[in-house]
């Protein structure tokens, strides 16, 4: 799905960019990319794609596991 209409970007290329740079910033997935913000309106469409990317990256590298609070 194109996320963002300006660039010509989709949800696969932000995931690839989140998985390959690990990052939490988006101008840095739009600079991975090669490209910039311009109208700013997927902004928060990146940002949740982000998010979901980076939260299954943790729970992947966690073996699926809840962090436990006792020592």
């Amino acid at each position: 799905m194109i996320v963002c209409s300006c660039n010509v970007l989709s949800d696969h290329d932000v995931r690839s960019a989140v998985e390959a740079e690990q990052t939490r910033s988006t101008s840095r997935v739009y600079g991975c990319l090669g490209c910039s913000a311009q109208c700013g309106r997927c902004a928060r469409t990146v940002r949740r794609i982000m998010d979901e990317a980076l939260g299954s990256a943790h729970a992947a590298s966690c073996n699926g596991r809840a962090r436990s609070s006792e020592p």
